[in-house]
């Protein structure tokens, strides 16, 4: 089916109607792989992707990676656009800007969260979210310190929003420092943030009756690193899942399990995550993740044929410097919640 037919059809079924007792409340985390504009920002890192920069990063090639992100998020969410969009990897306000007014999104709902940090390649982290079903709050950009020799990393972005239950769910989104010169070399970088991230979490469960917590993105880390078991404290769902829940202010990585969202010299890892506080997977409660959703999505637009490691591979925009007209080096993470409506 055209895609743009597909657009169409889909942007008639959120006419609204009448009100469902209860929703799938879809949430998405996605690293769209160096999302720049074409514009030189001198105080920025950012020349290679100009047009006169070694990656010959045009208009053209801008408002493709503009349409695919769009054909992604559409795909996600089949018929019901996803509520929560993570994405890292984002330059600007007029990436954002660009993605919910250039594409078939600016039929939606969607409105933006975006960090504006230090990060010497001017990239940040942002939100979209649904405001039918999310109504923003507060956000916040919280800065993690860096050692003395170390580059300045992405904010991470705290977000408040009111549900149509009533009550605030807060999300966090991060992109944790990266493992350029060395995994163990930078890994206390990675196990700082993860941290600073406990600590803010931990206050918002302090502050709420009801605490919902979400934390997504791309932690450049696996599973059992440190920064996750350790930092984050993060646990697995546990095999009786949702009876060996104990703890509702616990973090459990829905992701713990998954077979990888990212490909380095042919082996896949999952250093991409959603994590949530074990209020979010209390069946008594009214928004609640429904068991099994969470999965790595895979479609075969997103993918391509490994042809030096075998299998397959994320579709990327860039492969090292050549240009491959993809998606991104990494694939989007899905999980669905159960939402009660009043």
């Amino acid at each position: 089916m055209n895609f743009f037919l597909f657009a169409v059809l889909l942007i008639g079924l959120l006419v609204p109607g009448p009100c469902r007792a209860q929703q799938t409340f879809r949430v998405m985390s996605y690293n769209v792989e160096n999302f720049f504009d074409t514009k030189d920002n001198p105080e920025k890192e950012d020349d290679d992707f100009t047009p006169q920069g070694i990656r010959a990063w045009t208009p053209g090639r801008y408002h493709r990676k503009l349409q695919q992100t769009s054909q992604t998020i559409f795909a996600a969410g089949e018929w019901n656009p996803p509520a929560l969009i993570g994405l890292c990897e984002v330059e600007n306000d007029s990436v954002m800007f660009h993605l919910l007014h250039r594409t078939p999104l600016r039929h939606l709902l969607y409105r933006y969260c975006l960090t504006h940090g230090d990060d010497v390649r001017g990239i940040n982290v942002a939100l979209l979210y649904r405001r039918d079903l999310f109504r923003l709050l507060e956000e916040e950009a919280i800065r993690v310190p860096m050692g003395e020799h170390q580059r300045p990393t992405r904010p991470i972005l705290r977000v408040s929003g009111q549900l149509s239950t009533g009550d605030t769910l807060d999300v966090f989104i991060c992109h944790f420092p990266s493992r350029y010169g060395g995994e163990k070399e930078t890994e206390g970088a990675r196990l700082r943030a993860a941290r600073l991230l406990k600590h803010r979490a931990d206050s918002i469960q302090r502050q709420r009756k009801r605490p919902q917590v979400l934390i997504m993105g791309d932690f450049n880390d696996t599973p059992t690193d440190r920064s996750l078991t350790e930092g984050l404290q993060a646990r697995p769902l546990p095999g009786d899942f949702p009876a060996g829940i104990s703890d509702p202010h616990a973090y459990y990585n829905l992701f713990h399990h998954a077979r990888g969202s990212h490909k380095y010299q042919g082996d896949w890892s999952q250093i991409d995550h959603i994590l949530v506080n074990g209020q979010l997977l209390d069946p008594r409660n009214p928004f609640r993740i429904l068991p099994e959703s969470a999965h790595v999505f895979a479609p075969p637009f997103l993918l391509k044929d490994d042809r030096t490691w075998r299998g397959k591979r994320p579709f990327r925009t860039y492969h090292g410097y050549r240009y491959e007209g993809g998606f991104s080096d990494h694939l989007p993470l899905l999980v669905d919640f159960h939402l009660a409506n009043p």
